[in-house]
């Protein structure tokens, strides 16, 4: 099953900013650090948002949970490597439906080995 309605999923730019590429916020945990290493910084926020996207629109949904907020989705996918060579790393990130809304929105992404 792919992520419902994945062509209108939606990352948030201050997520990116302030959160996944954020070295100094303390939940971090070195998230910043792994985008990084595939070549994604402050200078390349929209192309990190554009694969982020791409992976929920072609990637199956992992796992699936649903709580009295809304649904969440859990999907894995190779982000690709921005600039440089290599290949890309498994991503996790994982998407909500809030309750009443149909559209997915991204909570977070991280590092993930299969």
């Amino acid at each position: 099953m792919k992520l419902p309605n994945h062509h209108l999923a939606t990352v948030d730019r201050r997520k990116v900013v302030e959160y996944l590429l954020n070295p100094a916020h303390p939940d971090n945990g070195g998230k910043a650090r792994f985008f990084a290493t595939l070549g994604f910084s402050l200078d390349t926020v929209e192309p990190l948002i554009g694969a982020l996207r791409s992976i929920a629109a072609v990637t199956e949904v992992a796992a699936h949970v649903e709580s009295v907020h809304g649904d969440k989705y859990v999907v894995d996918g190779l982000l690709p490597v921005h600039t440089g060579s290599g290949r890309g790393r498994m991503v996790r990130t994982v998407w909500a439906i809030d309750r009443g809304t149909s559209v997915p929105r991204l909570v977070t992404a991280y590092p993930h080995e299969e």
